[in-house]
């Protein structure tokens, strides 16, 4: 096991009071790393009653301020940033039982306040990198994006330890001018995931994630209508809620889909989504922006392939080995429809293996054995 460490985690969205892809990275670490005799902190808004400082589960929990909206109209909330890295500045400083920093990159400012507290404490500090957003920065802030793209830039000489959760992100990263990064993707429980059942109902195609523009659920929707000409019946389920969702069940009726689409909307427990996943044909992920795409390793854990875009942005595509767990498609309806076709007509026992192969090469264990291994070169 090695000798045990301390380990600060700053994120402001604090599992398991908050829930999300980063969350639920720094939520599986965490009951890892402290099976595993490790003492894991972490320091972000306090999203909890009572004391600032808590512990549960042998996992230390520090408020360090109270807890503020973290979007404004669907946008990261600026001033909730700055107002996180201002607060957490003196309780990084004065807990004196840390080891290392492990910042993750969003909400970016509270990085600043990292370099300040490691450089006080004389501690190394990782930056683990969920996405580079580069030239996306103009679509998501207009001409404020200028900023956010500098602030970006800004963190990469912060640290000498960053970390990519994907291989998009450490490509990104080298884009940059960052040369030493360490990836250690995002993962999955597969042994929790097996012992799940399916549910009573069938579909042939599933869709799970947020219904914003992002996922390009649309995508699916016109490419089912293309679907319907070769099989009549076909179905399929989308589960999620968000602000497209009165769009896409619009453009569902417009393209006479009422009958061949069920939009389940959000599911609270986490393992209704995976039954629904084993009791489908194919995952079909049409999205164009991915930092990762843990439910694309999700439904491969389940025994389906999945078929996503090749779109530059999107993470998930390194996932993907084209004819063994799922296809890449252009982000077109025609491509789209061709490669979720081949999928129903050749589903065998070879590609469900080969899907359950890869996903089992994500599982958290093996992760944070590779984590820790990690933290014992720089610590």
């Amino acid at each position: 096991m090695g000798i045990p460490m301390r380990i600060a985690f700053i994120y402001d969205s604090i599992p398991p009071w908050k829930k999300g892809g980063i969350e639920t990275r720094l939520f599986e670490l965490s009951m890892r790393l402290t099976q595993l005799g490790h003492e894991v902190h972490f320091f972000g808004l306090k999203w909890w009653n009572g004391k600032r400082n808590i512990e549960i589960n042998g996992v230390y929990y520090h408020g360090v301020g109270n807890p503020r909206e973290l979007y404004i109209n669907g946008r990261r909330s600026i001033s909730e940033a700055i107002y996180f890295a201002r607060r957490l500045i003196y309780p990084l400083i004065r807990e004196s039982n840390i080891d290392v920093i492990d910042c993750q990159e969003f909400p970016y400012f509270s990085c600043f306040s990292s370099k300040f507290a490691s450089y006080v404490r004389s501690i190394p500090l990782m930056i683990t990198w969920h996405e580079v957003w580069r030239d996306y920065w103009a679509d998501y802030l207009g001409k404020l994006g200028i900023f956010g793209k500098f602030v970006e830039k800004s963190l990469v000489n912060l640290s000498v330890y960053h970390i990519a959760v994907s291989r998009k992100t450490k490509r990104d990263l080298h884009a940059l001018g960052v040369r030493n990064i360490k990836l250690l993707s995002n993962g999955i429980d597969f042994t929790k995931i097996q012992r799940v059942p399916s549910v009573d109902e069938e579909w042939d195609i599933i869709f799970a994630g947020r219904l914003i523009k992002e996922k390009n659920v649309a995508l699916l929707i016109k490419a089912l209508s293309l679907l319907k000409m070769e099989i009549p019946d076909i179905s399929a389920v989308i589960i999620g809620d968000g602000p497209e969702r009165e769009k896409l069940e619009a453009l569902t009726r417009q393209l006479d889909l009422t009958g061949n689409v069920e939009f389940k909307g959000f599911l609270p427990k986490h393992e209704d989504v995976i039954a629904h996943m084993k009791s489908s044909k194919v995952f079909v992920f049409p999205t164009v922006r991915e930092g990762f795409g843990i439910s694309a390793l999700e439904a491969n854990a389940s025994g389906i392939p999945v078929v996503t875009t090749s779109h530059p942005m999107n993470a998930a595509k390194d996932l993907i080995i084209d004819g063994k767990n799922g296809f890449l498609a252009k982000p077109i309806p025609e491509d789209f429809s061709e490669k979720i076709l081949y999928v129903l007509a050749h589903s065998s026992r070879k590609m469900k293996k080969g899907s359950l192969n890869v996903a089992k090469k994500y599982d958290w264990e093996y992760i944070v054995r590779d984590y820790v291994g990690y933290l014992e070169t720089i610590v």
